[in-house]
């Protein structure tokens, strides 16, 4: 099986030289690297090429690395039925820089992209319809980033003077940067003193 994904691999990259950059076996699974601008032709390719038959999309996902000059992976995962295979493409982009819509290609990529959007902040050329999917409208910020804060900007509750619910700006009770870690939660609990015992 390894010595197919290879060979699949061998056979993608050398058709599409100019927008696949990297070719990996990871755990099974054959794992493309594209330029984000190859997107589009790459999956249109993987999806209709008789080698390859990659007919449905599983999956489409962001991944935040912080530390990267080009910050943000958008990963799709791709099966052939047809082949009884999986593929993995990824490319990478900045905060400021979009990536294209493959909603044209895979119609499922539709709402994924659009929470792609709502919790990275990625950016999806020509999609149809990006907005907000998992948080309000108003929400400020995307969730996922690793530089969001935990406990957000605001927080809602039920006002029973109002009759309704309101936004109000997070107040801690707790700084959680300077914790105190004599707490007796962060010791030993009743009985690990048993635990080194023999």
């Amino acid at each position: 099986m390894t010595q197919a994904l290879q060979d699949l691999g061998e056979y993608i990259s050398s058709t599409l030289s100019q927008d696949v950059l990297t070719t990996a076996v990871v755990k099974g699974e054959l794992m493309l690297t594209v330029r984000p601008a190859s997107v589009p032709k790459v999956l249109t390719f993987l999806r209709d090429d008789a080698n390859c038959l990659f007919k449905l999309l599983m999956d489409l996902c962001g991944v935040d690395y912080p530390d990267r000059e080009q910050r943000f992976e958008v990963v799709y995962n791709l099966l052939s039925l047809k082949h009884n295979q999986r593929i993995r493409v990824k490319t990478a982009t900045a905060e400021d820089s979009p990536v294209p819509s493959v909603v044209g290609i895979f119609s499922s990529a539709n709402w994924m992209e659009r929470e792609v959007w709502d919790m990275y902040g990625v950016v999806f050329t020509d999609h149809p319809d990006l907005r907000r999917i998992l948080t309000d409208y108003g929400f400020n910020g995307h969730a996922f980033r690793k530089d969001f804060p935990l406990s957000g900007y605001v927080e809602l509750r039920y006002d029973d003077d109002q009759k309704r619910v309101v936004y109000e700006p997070v107040k801690l009770t707790q700084d959680f940067r300077n914790f105190d870690f004599m707490s007796p939660w962060e010791g030993m609990l009743p009985g690990d003193e048993k635990a080194g015992k023999v």
